[in-house]
């Protein structure tokens, strides 16, 4: 009987607990998603529905269903390995009398379409209805259950060898193929009357939605994020059958894409008449210290079929640190009532001022203060619909001279490149993951992040409102001209007016974002006039959803006299700052040559701001420094010179760059000489998966200032010495354990906040140097090695300033284990980064060290993956075996969800002190 009560009351706990995600939250937009927190009134709800999908992915092509959107060109060239700036290649025609289901899927976008002769008319009929899939009644119980967001991709495993299905450019991860997601949506007899709406924040790629059998829409582009009207197709009352196809194809990316459903997806209830998708637009003018005039636009829509009058209230709260309303409203707009038609939709425009603002800015010099605008929409005196939106209240001026200024304040910038996977975690988005990458890039004097090449997760711009980051906000990689024969390319003309409306509209209240980006090194920049004129297109479709921010696209190749710059507001080069391949050795090469050329650029568009969307693209694997070291500032990586082809690592003297870029030192001279650029967007501020020039037989890139894992390079400390004067640090490169090198030349190399540094070498001074003008790492070239200390003592204005020391270790001998977060929430999602460190008797890191790690988990967490930061590694992530990479390796662990208690890990290896670590899941 106690075991039958105990049983009984764990079925309980357990349906009141999943009652309680499903729980009913009045949650509101903002930014033009939905807030995830107040709930208060029963006018919108916003539910997720990412728990408990079942997930089905086919074997392989052959055996996938041919319910396909479009026809794809078949593939004549898989090499993948190309130059990053070769020329781009027009699209190639398919013709096909398969049935696709485009015609279907286009008039999803409709709402995006400016021109009402451009809408699509959806084609009578139902394609897919008879598929065994999406029926409510089939049988999905030998299915996988997921929870979302998901990327199939991540668990691997691995495709290694030179003709590998997957190569190393999509990070050789099976991200490519076709699957269905399967989910029952209870829709109570009660909301018979509302509007219903399916939000899918981002789904890896050509996504098609079935309910109760019905082909309701879909969204090619993998990146953006949309929305389905589900009204007509649910049956309240019952169990709804929601069934989604994704197929995303190989050779589609430059990058790893990840695949599947792997954004938040959101079930969105309100009363038929109510704020449309992303229906706001804040606006602020005449911002001073004493006031500023907001402005607001509100797009409301009548989905019933009456009349209807309506009363608009808008009131704006200052939001406090976490994220919450003050109780006071600081302003109140004046109502506003109006009459609609069935089935109509209405734009409202209106203003208020408000006293004594508290501005965004970015840190660390200005506070990103942010607001809340709370729209309430009354019928009969009754709410209907109130939708929140999240804003701040900023200036931002483009100088031609000076570059950006923010609230007056000139802010140089100081950013990197970000591509949207996780590391381990892939392309699955978590916000704690995305929390940590910025807090590094932010402790490095990071301010700035250029979303390479694609929207970013919702969520990823709220952490930079929040935390004070600028952001470029691009939406291509390509228009009509392909790199790969499966990317963007081939459904840019059908689509490119809905992606970039319904990317602008989403994310243009996000204070952070500062320049739309409409193209990253597009094949048209080789096409003269033509391209200038599809870049003009894009431009003026940009300004028409928001004039108040200016247009970019990325350029490596055009020129100060070609069209297409000249059609754009800002002036964004990759890496034509600097010069492409200026030595000596590529002359007489094809390769594309360019002499610096910002000065050019500012000559021929004075009245334009430059900035550097891509520089560096240097290149190093954490750890490694190979011999001899070059004499010069920058070099291309070979054999011989930074590059190792038989072990695919690069040297971290950080020296080392792909051959059009350039070393963090050749830039940081290149943009000081030229004052009047803005600043530079580093490529990349983490390592990320796939596109691991220049070694493709790995799965990862070296170009991260961070590598894969989270841990530091040497380049992390040359940044931040140069990004962040005021911070006191001396940093000693390499490390100090050569045992085969005793008596050889061995450089020691600064990089240091200070302006002079004295080095030591057990003990004996090597003498004192002084940086000269345009000199960003002091170098003591000449050193032979022999084992024991090396210490920095770093000076400013003749000051003591800091100090530092690197000592030769004994053998490995025990694992250390060191949490990022001590306590993370029960909720499933939270996580908690745990490093290992394979240390000497004395708790020193050994160099070189890769003993092999066993990693377990006690209590109310799991592991859900484990790296160390090698691109050469194909250890599948969920692996609970890993290698310590040049001494460290990295443990991620996640909450369960509604479990609360201790989790223990531990990390034992043969040979050494095993070690654990105790953390909280609350």
């Amino acid at each position: 009987m106690k075991a039958i009560l105990n049983n009984s009351l764990s079925k309980l706990i357990f349906i009141l607990a999943a009652m309680h995600i499903l729980i009913v939250f009045l949650c509101l937009p903002v930014n033009g998603q939905m807030s995830k927190q107040d709930a208060n009134i029963k006018a919108r709800e916003y539910i997720s529905i990412n728990e408990q999908w079942k997930f089905f992915k086919y074997s392989s092509l052959n055996e996938a269903d041919n319910l396909i959107y479009d026809v794809r060109p078949d593939i004549s060239d898989r090499q993948e390995n190309k130059v990053a700036d070769d020329r781009p290649t027009e699209a190639v025609i398919v013709e096909t009398n398969k049935k696709v289901l485009k015609p279907w899927i286009l008039p999803t976008g409709n709402d995006f379409i400016k021109d009402p002769a451009r809408k699509h008319v959806r084609p009578e009929g139902n394609p897919g209805s008879d598929f065994p899939f999406v029926k409510n009644d089939f049988d999905d119980s030998s299915w996988e259950t997921v929870n979302l967001p998901h990327d199939w991709a991540i668990k691997g495993p691995f495709f290694e060898g030179q003709d590998a299905e997957v190569g190393g450019g999509m990070g050789r991860l099976p991200s490519h193929g076709v699957a269905w997601y399967r989910k029952k949506l209870f829709i109570s007899q009660s909301d018979k009357d509302k509007s219903i709406f399916l939000q899918i924040d981002g789904a890896m790629s050509y996504a098609m939605v079935w309910l109760n059998g019905h082909l309701i829409g879909g969204w090619p582009y993998g990146y953006n994020s949309w929305q389905l009207n589900l009204t007509p197709y649910i049956i309240p009352g019952k169990d709804n059958q929601l069934a989604i196809r994704v197929d995303n194809p190989n050779h589609s990316s430059r990058w790893y894409p990840g695949g599947g459903i792997y954004r938040n997806v959101w079930l969105i209830k309100t009363g038929p008449v109510h704020v449309a998708q992303w229906g706001t637009f804040i606006t602020t003018r005449n911002v001073t210290a004493a006031s500023a005039t907001v402005d607001i636009e509100i797009n409301i829509e009548n989905n019933s079929g009456q009349d209807a009058h309506i009363k608009i209230v808008t009131k704006i709260y200052l939001l406090n640190k976490d994220m919450k309303e003050k109780p006071k409203a600081v302003a109140e707009v004046s109502p506003i009532e109006i009459d609609m038609k069935p089935q109509t939709s209405t734009l409202v425009k209106t203003s208020v001022a408000i006293s004594s603002p508290k501005l965004w800015g970015p840190s660390p010099t200005q506070t990103p203060n942010l607001y809340v605008a709370v729209t309430s929409i009354y019928k009969e005196d009754v709410i209907v619909d109130q939708y929140k939106t999240q804003f701040g209240i900023r200036s931002v001026e483009f100088n031609p001279e000076k570059g950006i200024l923010i609230n007056g304040e000139h802010i140089p910038i100081k950013g990197v490149n970000q591509h949207h996977d996780l590391g381990a975690l892939g392309a699955a988005f978590n916000v704690r993951a995305a929390e940590r990458q910025l807090q590094m890039l932010r402790e490095m004097g990071c301010n700035a992040i250029r979303m390479a090449h694609n929207p970013p997760a919702p969520e990823l711009l709220e952490l930079t409102d929040r935390m004070g980051f600028l952001v470029i906000d691009e939406i291509f990689d390509v228009w009509e001209r392909k790199k790969t024969p499966h990317d963007f390319h081939l459904i840019f003309n059908d689509w490119y007016e809905q992606d970039l409306r319904a990317f602008i509209r989403r994310d243009r209240n996000h204070p952070s974002v500062i320049i739309w980006s409409i193209g990253n090194e597009v094949g048209e920049q080789y096409a003269g006039e033509e391209g200038a004129a599809l870049a003009k297109k894009l431009h003026d479709i940009v300004k028409e959803e928001d004039s108040t921010r200016p247009s970019a696209s990325a350029m490596n190749y055009a020129k100060p006299d070609m069209p297409l710059p000249g059609v754009l507001d800002v002036i964004s080069l990759n890496y034509q700052g600097e010069g492409i391949r200026q030595a000596p050795e590529f002359e007489g090469t094809d390769r594309i040559r360019t002499p610096p050329q910002y000065q050019a650029f500012h000559d021929k568009f004075p009245d334009k701001v430059i900035l550097s969307s891509e520089t560096a693209s240097a290149f190093s694997s954490r750890g490694v420094y190979l011999f001899p070291v070059t004499t010069e500032i920058s070099s291309p990586v070979r054999d011989g010179r930074g590059g190792d082809s038989k072990t695919c690592h690069v040297s971290s003297y950080e020296l080392y760059a792909v051959d059009f870029g350039s070393s963090a030192d050749k830039v940081f001279g290149s943009v000081e000489r030229h004052p009047f650029v803005a600043g530079e967007f580093v490529w990349t501020g983490w390592d990320h998966l796939g596109e691991p020039t220049p070694y493709y037989s790995s799965r990862s890139s070296y170009c991260g200032i961070i590598d894969l894992a989270g841990f530091k390079k040497d380049r992390f400390y040359l940044y931040q010495s140069h990004w962040s004067p005021e911070i006191p640090m001396v940093h000693i490169l390499p490390h100090w354990n050569w045992p085969e090198r005793v008596g050889e030349i061995t450089p020691i190399h600064i990089f240091t906040s200070g302006d002079e540094v004295e080095l030591f070498l057990n003990g004996k001074s090597l003498g004192r140097k002084k940086k000269g003008k345009y000199e960003y790492r002091l170098r003591w070239d000449s050193v032979k090695y022999e084992p024991g200390e090396v210490k920095a003592i770093a000076y400013k204005n003749g000051r003591k300033w800091a100090e530092n020391k690197m000592v030769t270790t004994g053998e490995p001998a025990a694992i250390k284990m060191f949490a990022d977060r001590n306590n993370i929430r029960a909720d499933g999602k939270d996580l908690s980064f745990i490093e290992l460190y394979v240390t000497d008797q004395n708790g020193r890191i050994v160099p070189g060290a890769d003993n092999i790690i066993e990693c377990s988990i006690e209590g109310a967490g799991e592991i859900v993956a484990t790296d160390n930061g090698d691109p050469t590694d194909m250890t599948p992530f969920p692996s609970h075996k890993r290698k310590a990479f040049n001494g460290k390796a990295l443990i991620i662990v996640r909450s369960v969800a509604r479990k609360q208690g201790p989790v223990i890990i531990k990390a034992t290896s043969a040979g050494l002190q095993n070690a654990d670590i105790k953390i909280y899941s609350r």
